[in-house]
């Protein structure tokens, strides 16, 4: 009997992912934990002329330079005024490191795997694409992000992220 019980824990925690918690107005999202490399915390950037919207900038990092990703003008936002936080993400198949700015960085949550809820047909494509579904919290939802899509290069090729220097939709 405590054998079955043991097995079913260890089964339930195998199932449990940690996600890092961060916001973008006043929407939450999550990454899971272990694609993330470091969080730098609040930074300035330096701009790159000529770069598409959604690239915020780049940022010494470790004595190279780190190409960052807006995640306000992926969804659509106003810039913000202050200096966002710097997540490094490293995308393992390609050995592409790049940086996700987003206002601010929550905590480590722990969800179980199978409470992931599926996009809904009425969400816009560009989300969709995003996003790899929600979670339901007691604050309300964490949509979980697929870091390997937020790619700088990934987000050029899909081609759904081409915007002008002003935040407009081409």
């Amino acid at each position: 009997m405590k054998t079955a019980v043991k097995q079913e824990m260890m089964l339930e925690e195998a199932e449990n992912v940690s996600l890092c918690s961060m916001f973008a107005g006043e929407d939450i999202f999550g990454i899971d934990t272990a694609q993330i490399r470091e969080v730098l915390g609040k930074r300035d950037l330096e701009r790159v002329p000529m770069a598409p919207a959604f690239v915020a900038g780049v940022v010494p990092y470790r004595g190279d330079v780190l190409t960052t990703v807006s995640f306000r003008a992926l969804l659509g936002l106003p810039e913000s005024a202050e200096a966002g936080c710097v997540l490094v993400l490293e995308d393992d198949d390609v050995r592409e490191r790049f940086g996700l700015v987003v206002d601010s960085v929550g905590g480590v949550v722990t969800v179980n795997s199978r409470m992931l809820e599926v996009n809904p047909c009425t969400l816009e494509s560009r989300c969709k694409w995003l996003f790899d579904g929600a979670y339901k919290m007691p604050s309300g939802l964490m949509v979980r992000l697929d870091p390997q899509k937020l790619r700088p290069t990934r987000l050029a090729e899909s081609g759904m992220f081409r915007q002008g220097s002003s935040g407009d939709a081409a």
